[in-house]
Protein backbone atom coordinates (compact mmCIF):
# COMPACT_ATOMS: atom_id res chain seq x y z
CA UNK A 1 0.00 0.00 0.00
CA UNK A 2 1.30 3.48 -0.82
CA UNK A 3 0.12 6.71 0.65
CA UNK A 4 0.53 10.34 -0.29
CA UNK A 5 1.57 12.32 2.76
CA UNK A 6 -0.54 15.49 2.86
CA UNK A 7 1.82 17.95 4.52
CA UNK A 8 0.27 21.41 4.68
CA UNK A 9 1.17 23.56 7.67
CA UNK A 10 -1.61 26.03 6.81
CA UNK A 11 -4.41 23.53 7.48
CA UNK A 12 -6.11 23.73 10.87
CA UNK A 13 -5.06 21.04 13.31
CA UNK A 14 -7.94 18.64 13.95
CA UNK A 15 -9.05 18.56 17.55
CA UNK A 16 -9.50 15.27 19.29
CA UNK A 17 -12.53 15.23 21.52
CA UNK A 18 -11.40 12.10 23.32
CA UNK A 19 -7.70 12.76 22.71
CA UNK A 20 -5.68 9.61 23.22
CA UNK A 21 -8.53 7.15 22.57
CA UNK A 22 -9.35 8.71 19.20
CA UNK A 23 -5.67 8.92 18.29
CA UNK A 24 -5.27 5.25 19.21
CA UNK A 25 -8.26 4.40 16.98
CA UNK A 26 -6.62 6.30 14.10
CA UNK A 27 -3.36 4.42 14.65
CA UNK A 28 -5.11 1.04 14.63
CA UNK A 29 -7.08 2.00 11.49
CA UNK A 30 -3.86 3.14 9.79
CA UNK A 31 -2.16 -0.11 10.78
CA UNK A 32 -5.08 -1.93 9.15
CA UNK A 33 -4.45 -0.10 5.86
CA UNK A 34 -6.56 3.08 6.10
CA UNK A 35 -4.72 5.85 4.29
CA UNK A 36 -7.39 8.29 5.52
CA UNK A 37 -6.55 7.42 9.12
CA UNK A 38 -2.84 7.94 8.47
CA UNK A 39 -3.62 11.28 6.77
CA UNK A 40 -5.56 12.29 9.89
CA UNK A 41 -2.53 11.39 12.04
CA UNK A 42 -0.34 13.50 9.76
CA UNK A 43 -2.68 16.48 10.11
CA UNK A 44 -2.79 15.99 13.87
CA UNK A 45 0.99 15.93 14.30
CA UNK A 46 2.44 17.87 11.36
CA UNK A 47 2.98 21.19 13.12
CA UNK A 48 4.75 19.70 16.11
CA UNK A 49 6.72 17.38 13.80
CA UNK A 50 7.83 20.42 11.80
CA UNK A 51 8.85 22.21 15.02
CA UNK A 52 10.96 19.21 16.07
CA UNK A 53 12.66 19.03 12.67
CA UNK A 54 13.14 22.80 12.42
CA UNK A 55 14.89 22.79 15.77
CA UNK A 56 17.49 20.40 14.42
CA UNK A 57 18.02 21.56 10.84
CA UNK A 58 18.92 25.10 9.84
CA UNK A 59 16.50 25.83 7.01
CA UNK A 60 12.78 25.68 6.38
CA UNK A 61 13.36 23.57 3.26
CA UNK A 62 15.44 21.02 5.17
CA UNK A 63 12.78 20.88 7.90
CA UNK A 64 10.10 20.16 5.29
CA UNK A 65 12.29 17.44 3.76
CA UNK A 66 12.92 15.89 7.18
CA UNK A 67 9.20 15.95 8.02
CA UNK A 68 8.38 14.20 4.74
CA UNK A 69 11.08 11.59 5.34
CA UNK A 70 9.93 11.15 8.93
CA UNK A 71 6.29 10.61 8.00
CA UNK A 72 7.29 8.22 5.24
CA UNK A 73 9.44 6.23 7.66
CA UNK A 74 6.63 6.27 10.25
CA UNK A 75 4.20 4.98 7.63
CA UNK A 76 6.55 2.14 6.69
CA UNK A 77 7.21 1.27 10.35
CA UNK A 78 3.60 1.65 11.53
CA UNK A 79 3.09 -2.11 11.72
CA UNK A 80 5.80 -2.27 14.41
CA UNK A 81 4.21 0.45 16.56
CA UNK A 82 2.36 -0.75 19.66
CA UNK A 83 -0.94 1.22 19.90
CA UNK A 84 -0.85 1.32 23.70
CA UNK A 85 2.35 3.43 23.52
CA UNK A 86 2.21 7.25 23.09
CA UNK A 87 2.12 7.79 19.32
CA UNK A 88 3.48 11.36 19.49
CA UNK A 89 6.64 10.36 21.35
CA UNK A 90 7.29 7.55 18.84
CA UNK A 91 6.65 9.85 15.89
CA UNK A 92 8.79 12.75 17.20
CA UNK A 93 11.69 10.37 17.78
CA UNK A 94 11.41 9.35 14.12
CA UNK A 95 11.29 13.04 13.12
CA UNK A 96 14.38 13.83 15.19
CA UNK A 97 16.25 10.91 13.63
CA UNK A 98 15.19 11.95 10.11
CA UNK A 99 16.45 15.47 10.84
CA UNK A 100 19.75 14.28 12.26
CA UNK A 101 20.24 11.99 9.24
CA UNK A 102 19.59 14.93 6.92
CA UNK A 103 22.08 17.10 8.84
CA UNK A 104 24.71 14.34 8.59
CA UNK A 105 24.14 13.97 4.85
CA UNK A 106 24.36 17.75 4.37
CA UNK A 107 27.61 17.92 6.34
CA UNK A 108 29.20 15.32 4.10
CA UNK A 109 27.98 17.11 0.98
CA UNK A 110 28.67 20.67 2.17
CA UNK A 111 31.92 20.02 4.03
CA UNK A 112 33.64 22.90 2.23
CA UNK A 113 32.06 25.91 3.95
CA UNK A 114 28.91 27.24 5.53
CA UNK A 115 26.65 29.45 3.44
CA UNK A 116 26.85 33.22 3.96
CA UNK A 117 23.21 33.40 4.99
CA UNK A 118 21.81 30.91 7.44
CA UNK A 119 18.10 30.77 8.23
CA UNK A 120 17.04 31.28 11.81
CA UNK A 121 15.51 28.41 13.77
CA UNK A 122 13.06 30.95 15.18
CA UNK A 123 12.22 34.59 14.49
CA UNK A 124 11.07 37.34 16.80
CA UNK A 125 9.78 40.30 14.78
CA UNK A 126 10.70 42.66 17.62
CA UNK A 127 14.40 41.87 17.37
CA UNK A 128 16.70 43.74 15.08
CA UNK A 129 18.17 42.19 11.96
CA UNK A 130 21.63 42.44 13.50
CA UNK A 131 20.58 40.57 16.63
CA UNK A 132 18.95 37.87 14.48
CA UNK A 133 22.09 37.58 12.39
CA UNK A 134 24.32 37.31 15.49
CA UNK A 135 22.06 34.75 17.15
CA UNK A 136 21.86 32.70 13.96
CA UNK A 137 25.62 32.76 13.65
CA UNK A 138 26.02 31.81 17.33
CA UNK A 139 23.64 28.84 16.96
CA UNK A 140 25.74 27.47 14.11
CA UNK A 141 28.75 27.28 16.43
CA UNK A 142 26.95 24.80 18.68
CA UNK A 143 27.06 21.07 18.02
CA UNK A 144 24.01 19.69 16.23
CA UNK A 145 22.80 18.07 19.43
CA UNK A 146 23.30 21.18 21.58
CA UNK A 147 21.52 23.35 19.00
CA UNK A 148 18.68 20.81 18.85
CA UNK A 149 18.35 20.65 22.64
CA UNK A 150 18.34 24.42 23.17
CA UNK A 151 15.78 25.09 20.45
CA UNK A 152 13.57 22.13 21.39
CA UNK A 153 13.59 23.23 25.05
CA UNK A 154 13.74 27.01 25.01
CA UNK A 155 11.72 27.66 21.85
CA UNK A 156 9.43 24.66 21.44
CA UNK A 157 8.90 23.94 25.13
CA UNK A 158 9.72 20.22 25.21
CA UNK A 159 10.83 18.78 28.56
CA UNK A 160 14.28 17.29 29.12
CA UNK A 161 12.75 13.82 29.12
CA UNK A 162 10.89 14.40 25.84
CA UNK A 163 14.05 15.77 24.22
CA UNK A 164 16.04 12.81 25.47
CA UNK A 165 13.47 10.46 23.95
CA UNK A 166 13.52 12.28 20.62
CA UNK A 167 17.29 12.41 20.34
CA UNK A 168 17.96 9.01 21.88
CA UNK A 169 19.96 10.36 24.80
CA UNK A 170 19.42 10.14 28.57
CA UNK A 171 17.37 12.93 30.18
CA UNK A 172 20.42 14.01 32.18
CA UNK A 173 22.45 14.35 28.98
CA UNK A 174 19.72 16.56 27.48
CA UNK A 175 19.82 18.70 30.65
CA UNK A 176 23.63 18.90 30.50
CA UNK A 177 23.63 19.72 26.77
CA UNK A 178 21.12 22.51 27.42
CA UNK A 179 23.32 23.94 30.19
CA UNK A 180 26.44 23.86 27.98
CA UNK A 181 24.60 25.28 24.97
CA UNK A 182 23.27 28.20 27.01
CA UNK A 183 26.73 28.85 28.46
CA UNK A 184 28.27 28.82 24.98
CA UNK A 185 25.64 31.24 23.66
CA UNK A 186 26.20 33.54 26.65
CA UNK A 187 29.96 33.59 25.93
CA UNK A 188 29.46 34.21 22.22
CA UNK A 189 26.74 36.83 22.64
CA UNK A 190 28.06 38.58 25.77
CA UNK A 191 28.79 41.79 23.88
CA UNK A 192 25.63 41.88 21.73
CA UNK A 193 23.79 44.56 23.69
CA UNK A 194 26.78 46.90 23.72
CA UNK A 195 27.34 46.42 19.96
CA UNK A 196 23.74 47.15 18.93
Amino acid sequence: MSVAIPLDLTLPVPSLADGKAEERALVVAAQNGSSDAFAALVRLHQRRAYAVCRAIVLTHEDAEDAVQEGFLHAFKALDRFLPDQPFGAWLYRIMANASLDLVRRRKVRDADELPDTIAMPFRDPGESDELRRRLSQALTTLSDRQRSVIVLHDVEGFTHGEIGGMLGIPEGTARSDLHHARAALRRILKDVRSDL
